[in-house]
């Protein structure tokens, strides 16, 4: 009997025609609302026609007047996402390796933990937090920053599952006892023992992480702070076309950051360098 076909060094692999027909349909399936939100930008009104007109409008006035609250709500944004991948960082990613290494029976309790505010609704999750930030408030004031403790617990389901899924295919365990007894220090078995090894999942859970706080208006707007997604909000309902302008190059940046994070977490491959046996390079 023979053994199962095996394609680019995957058993079962679909053939290029079928890879590239599925690859195109889900292409499509992504470009049909950029293209409708392109059109919708470039129409005339009831005059007919396309141009861009309102596009060359935006960037000439660089984003000033009525618009100048969304460049503050993309900063407030963007240092938001910095916090909650912070959060994921440090508190999340130490706590999933100890509860791996040294107390695998919490596994399950930690895992109903992280999962459990995705069963969870946002405004009924906003109920909850009201009363914890109205104290926070009053210690520490009413920033915007303080959006990222709710978003740390949002994104906890998402990252959560990215990273325990790179957890499960490195032994963990066994590195980290190697490297004990080769005398390092846990700070040196994390840092350069078990992150390396878990670089894909990190940056996948701050890629969702990311993805997450850009895309979040329910608790930024009943907590009354100021993010991207309200910010849009608030331009929609002075000029709809210009609100699908700046979504849309919010989507591209958000393209762009899936792009390089996807660059850093390929594997770098070096070539070997080949010596003569006997003999010096």
């Amino acid at each position: 009997m023979t053994g199962p076909i095996v394609r680019d060094g995957v058993a079962h692999a679909p053939s290029r025609v079928v890879r590239t027909l599925i690859l195109g349909a889900i292409g499509l399936l992504f470009a049909i609302p950029f293209v409708a939100m392109v059109e919708f930008t470039l129409r005339k009104g009831l005059a007919g026609g396309h141009d861009f007109s309102r596009w060359i409008a935006l960037f000439q006035g660089g984003l000033t007047g009525p618009y100048r609250q969304v460049l503050v709500a993309v900063g407030n944004s963007v240092g938001l996402a910095v916090g909650t991948v912070l959060i994921v960082l440090l508190l999340l990613v130490p706590a999933m390796l100890l509860v791996h290494i040294r107390f695998p029976r919490l596994r399950r309790v930690l895992e109903f933990v992280c999962i459990l505010p995705i069963s969870i609704p946002a405004i009924v999750l906003v109920v909850g937090l009201a009363p914890v930030y109205s104290v926070l408030s009053r210690i520490a004031g009413s920033g915007v920053w303080t959006l990222s403790l709710a978003y740390g617990i949002i994104v906890l389901p998402y990252a959560y599952r990215a990273i325990q899924a790179n957890l499960d295919a490195v032994d963990v365990r066994t590195l980290s006892e190697a490297a004990r007894t080769l005398g390092a220090g846990w700070g040196s078995v994390l840092l350069r023992v078990l992150l390396p090894n878990l670089r894909r999942g990190l940056l996948a859970g701050a890629f969702i992480a990311v993805a997450v706080v850009l895309g979040e208006f329910t608790i930024a707007s009943l907590l009354s702070r100021v993010n991207l997604q309200t910010a849009l909000v608030v331009v929609s309902k002075a000029d709809p076309y210009t609100a699908v302008i700046l979504s849309l190059l919010s989507l591209i940046l958000a393209f762009l950051l899936l792009l390089l994070i996807g660059r850093l977490g390929a594997e770098r491959t070096r070539s070997p360098r080949h010596r003569p046996i006997g003999g010096r390079p």
